[in-house]
C-alpha cells in the first residue's frame, strides 16, 4: 500500500444553487486504499452531496458554490470530464430506479463499459464476470423493467464493478436487500476492500455494516462532521434515538430514560367484514411464469401487517393485486367484497391507499404542498378539509417548512416521506405501504410509524418490509412470501420464533429479535428496545 489517499478532502463547503444555506460545510477527511469508510447521519444531513461532490456529479450536473479541495490519488480531478472520473469512481445511487437506463439486463452492464472504446469480447468478458461476481448469471438476459427492488440494486452494482473503478460510493445500498442478500453484499464489499478498492458506504443499517468491520466511521449532522474515528467511539457520541444501535447498547443507554409510552394501534370503526379478500389468486408477469401460486388470505379491520420475504419472492405483486394495479390471471381479488376485475384503480384507492417502493414513481407536482393535495382533491374532498389533511400528513412525516419546495429538490428520505404524506392526506381506510423506511433515519421513520399508528383514519395497515425489526415493532401480524406463496401467516411471536424459517426464506434474526425471543415469556408480546430496558 502506498502512502497517498485514495480521497482526500479538505475544507470542502457546497451550496446547492437554489438554496440559502450550505448543504455541507468544512468537510475535512482522507480514505486510504483498501479501506471501507461507513458514512451515518440523519436524512438530509449532507452525506448524498458529499458523494455528489467526489463523483463529479457536483458542480458538473448539480449546479452551486463549491470550494475546498478534492484529491483522488493525488490528482486534482476539477478539470476532469465526468467520463474519465467515472473510470476512478464508480457510484451506486440509493435509488436504482433512477440509475438503470438498458432494457436488458445484460445492456445495463454494459452500459458504462461501451463508451471506454473496449473490444466486443472485452466487454463480454466483464459483464459475465461481473454478473458471476455477484451471483446474478441467471438474470443476464431478463428485461430489468420486471425486477425485483433488490435485483435492480445488485444489477446497478454490476454495472459499475464492469468498470474496474479503484473508489466505489455506495449510497444506500442495502435499502432495497433482503436481510441474506444485504448479507451478501457487505461480504462483498469487505472482500473488494479487501482486494484493494477504496469504499465509502452512506448506510442507516449501522448495525448490519458493524459486522464487517469498516476501518472508519464518519457522522454527519446538519452538513457537518460530528464525529470521525472507530466504530467504538460512535455509539458513544451519537443519540440512540437518531442512529439505529444495536439492541443490547440500546438498552444500556434507555434504562437512565424515562420509558416510551405504548403505541397500539386503535382502527377506525368499520364493518366486521374482511376488508380484503385473495381467493386462490395466481399471476405470472411473462408467459409461462409464474409469481404468485394459490394465494388465498383476509386483510380484517385492526390488522397491522408486514409482509416479509426474500427479494423477488413475491412481495410486491401480491400487493399490487390488493389495489387492483394487477389483476389475477386466476382467481380473485375482492376489496371490501367487489371484484378487483370490475373496478377501476381509482375506485379502489378510496379504500386502500398505496405507498410506492420507489418516490421517483410518484412524484411530479410543482411543490410539496400541492403533491399532497392532489389526491385529496382528486377524491372530491372540500377545500377547507384538504387543507387540514395536507398539514396534518405534513406534520407526521416531519416535513414543516418544505411545503414550498419541489418535492424531487429534496433527499431521497425526504421525498419518501413525501410520497407516504400524499396518501396519508386522501385519507383512505386501508395503508399499504412498500418498504417504507428505505432511506430513513431511525428518528424519522419511528416517528412516523408511530404517528401513523396513532392516526384516527385506517382500518388496517399493511407494510413490505426487509427490516424485521419494523415487524417485531409495529406489526400484530406476519405474513412470510417464499417463491410466490405465503409460508406463515400469524402474529409476530409466533412466526418469526421459527428460526430454520426466516433462514429459508433469506431473513436474517436482528439483535433485537434475539432479545424479544429471550424475553418473550416475560412481556408476552414483541417490544422495541427502549422499552424492553425498563421491564425487568
Amino acid at each position: 500500500m502506498g502512502h497517498t489517499p485514495a480521497v482526500f478532502i479538505e475544507n470542502l463547503s457546497f451550496r446547492y444553487r437554489d438554496r440559502q444555506e450550505l448543504a455541507i460545510r468544512d468537510i475535512s477527511f482522507q480514505i486510504m486504499p483498501g479501506e471501507l469508510l461507513l458514512l451515518a447521519g440523519a436524512s438530509g444531513c449532507g452525506k448524498t452531496t458529499l458523494i455528489r461532490c467526489i463523483n463529479g456529479l457536483i458542480p458538473r450536473s448539480y449546479k452551486g458554490e463549491i470550494s475546498g479541495r478534492i484529491l483522488l490519488h493525488d490528482q486534482d480531478t476539477s478539470k476532469f470530464t465526468l467520463a474519465r472520473i467515472s473510470q476512478i469512481v464508480g457510484t451506486v445511487l440509493q435509488d436504482p430506479e433512477r440509475q438503470i437506463l438498458g432494457t436488458r439486463v445484460m445492456n445495463e452492464v454494459a452500459f458504462g463499459l461501451e463508451n471506454l472504446a473496449l473490444s466486443r469480447d472485452e466487454i463480454t468478458e466483464r459483464i459475465n464476470e461481473s454478473l458471476d461476481y455477484l451471483g446474478i448469471k441467471h438474470l443476464r438476459d431478463r428485461e430489468t423493467f420486471n425486477l425485483s427492488g433488490g435485483e435492480k440494486q445488485k444489477v446497478a452494482l454490476a454495472g459499475v464493478l464492469a468498470m474496474h473503478p479503484s473508489i466505489l460510493l455506495l449510497d444506500e445500498p442495502l435499502a432495497s436487500l433482503d436481510p441474506a442478500s444485504a448479507q451478501e453484499a457487505l461480504r462483498l464489499i469487505r472482500q473488494l476492500t479487501d482486494q484493494g478498492m477504496t469504499v465509502l458506504m452512506v448506510e442507516h443499517r449501522v448495525e448490519d455494516v458493524f459486522k464487517i468491520n469498516p476501518d472508519c466511521v464518519l457522522f454527519m449532522e446538519q452538513g457537518q462532521i460530528r464525529y470521525l474515528g472507530t466504530m467504538d467511539g460512535l455509539s458513544k457520541v451519537v443519540n440512540y434515538h437518531e442512529i439505529k444501535l444495536p439492541a443490547p447498547l440500546i438498552l444500556e443507554r434507555a434504562a437512565s430514560d424515562p420509558p416510551p409510552q405504548s403505541i397500539q394501534f386503535q382502527p377506525a370503526i368499520g364493518s366486521p367484514k374482511p376488508l380484503v379478500q385473495f381467493e386462490e389468486v395466481s399471476f405470472g408477469y411473462e408467459a409461462g411464469s409464474t409469481v404468485l401460486k394459490g394465494i388465498s388470505l383476509a386483510i380484517n379491520r385492526g390488522d397491522v401487517i408486514a409482509v416479509l420475504g426474500a427479494n423477488g419472492a413475491g412481495k410486491t405483486t401480491l400487493v399490487k393485486h390488493a389495489i387492483g394495479l394487477l389483476k389475477p390471471k386466476a382467481g380473485r381479488v375482492l376489496v371490501e367484497g367487489k371484484d378487483t376485475r370490475h373496478i377501476s384503480v381509482a375506485q379502489v384507492a378510496k379504500t386502500l391507499g398505496y405507498v410506492f417502493q420507489s418516490p421517483s414513481h410518484m412524484l411530479f407536482a410543482p411543490t410539496v404542498y400541492e403533491e399532497l393535495a392532489f389526491g385529496p382533491t382528486n377524491l372530491r374532498h372540500d377545500p377547507e378539509a384538504i387543507r387540514k389533511e395536507v398539514q396534518e400528513a405534513i406534520d407526521i412525516v416531519n416535513l414543516t417548512g418544505r411545503e414550498k419546495d419541489p418535492p424531487l429538490a429534496l433527499s431521497f428520505g425526504q421525498q419518501k416521506r413525501v410520497s407516504i404524506a400524499a396518501i396519508l392526506a386522501m385519507q383512505s381506510r386501508i395503508l399499504v405501504m412498500d418498504e417504507p423506511t428505505a432511506g430513513q433515519d431511525y428518528r424519522n421513520y419511528m416517528e412516523f410509524m408511530d404517528a401513523i399508528l396513532q392516526l384516527p383514519n385506517f382500518e388496517a395497515i399493511l407494510f413490505i418490509t426487509h427490516d424485521i425489526d419494523l415487524a417485531v415493532i409495529y406489526a400484530n401480524r406476519v405474513l412470510l412470501v417464499d417463491n410466490g406463496q405465503v409460508v406463515a401467516d400469524g402474529r409476530p411471536e409466533e412466526v418469526l420464533r421459527d428460526l430454520d424459517l426466516l433462514s429459508a426464506t433469506r431473513l436474517v434474526p436482528t439483535s433485537l429479535l434475539k432479545l424479544n425471543l429471550e424475553r418473550v415469556e416475560t412481556t408476552g408480546r414483541f417490544l422495541r428496545a427502549e422499552a424492553l430496558a425498563h421491564i425487568q
